[in-house]
């Protein structure tokens, strides 16, 4: 499965550097500072449970049509009280990369009770992890529903004794969807049994303004969409996610 991502990795745009973000590609906070960002790979808060490779900077970088729709989609939500988070946007060759390489590393418990309660690893290849992502696209993203002006509170959570992800994430302020991001697990379904009337009505409320702003949802994951149609849907880049020039220090979560 490495060679195959790796093959990935060489596909960046024709005639530019992998190094090099295209300029169709935008950073999210110049199109739209409001919406939330809790970038997980840049930080130790994700499924590998460390900084994943390619991941310089807690940014969200999209293709400038993802990125104008989603600031549309947020444009819907803010009258509610509601506002967007994304928790990862492009995803460089690299990192998709990373992460094959620690499916071959032993079992973290604590990782695996948090994100994949009911799998092994080799289980969560490619239907919850693609060995080619469409990440690395640039119009696919993550992202879930939050209540405007809040954010998140690790302090909520004890480190000691970690949430299995099917319970949710205390520490996250997005809407209950009835799991936590990056749940490999069947509750993470967009369609699945056992979701409180709450939750159901949190997943209808996401998928609805996405689905008018021109994302597709991946059926697997409640929280992964793709914009429609892809601006390179062949294309797998591998440029690295670099601090927002002009930007002060990184911080790994908030606006």
């Amino acid at each position: 499965m490495a060679a195959v991502v790796l093959l990935g990795a060489s596909m960046s745009t024709a005639g530019a550097p992998k190094s090099t973000m295209p300029d169709s590609f935008v950073y999210l906070r110049d199109v739209d500072p409001t919406i939330q960002q809790d970038m997980r790979y840049a930080g130790s808060d994700n499924f590998t449970g460390r900084p994943v490779p390619g991941y310089d900077a807690p940014e969200c970088i999209l293709v400038r049509d993802a990125a104008e729709a989603l600031k549309a989609a947020q444009g819907d939500l803010q009258p509610l009280g509601y506002s967007l988070k994304v928790y990862d946007c492009y995803r460089p060759a690299q990192a998709v990369a990373a992460f094959v390489a620690w499916s071959s590393e032993p079992d973290d418990p604590e990782a695996k009770r948090t994100h994949y309660p009911n799998l092994s690893k080799k289980d969560l290849f490619p239907n919850y992890i693609a060995t080619r992502s469409g990440h690395s696209r640039g119009a696919t993203l993550d992202v879930t529903i939050v209540p405007m002006s809040s954010t998140p509170s690790p302090a909520e959570a004890d480190p000691d004794k970690p949430e299995a992800c099917t319970e949710g994430d205390p520490a996250d302020n997005g809407l209950d969807m009835g799991t936590g991001f990056d749940c490999f697990d069947t509750k993470a379904n967009t369609v699945t049994k056992g979701l409180t009337p709450e939750e159901e009505k949190n997943r209808e409320l996401l998928l609805d303004v996405m689905s008018r702003h021109g994302f597709q949802n991946y059926p697997k994951e409640i929280w992964h969409f793709t914009f429609q149609p892809e601006p390179f849907p062949d294309t797998y880049f591998d440029f690295p996610v670099l601090p927002r020039p002009g930007s002060g220090p990184d911080t790994l979560d908030g606006t």
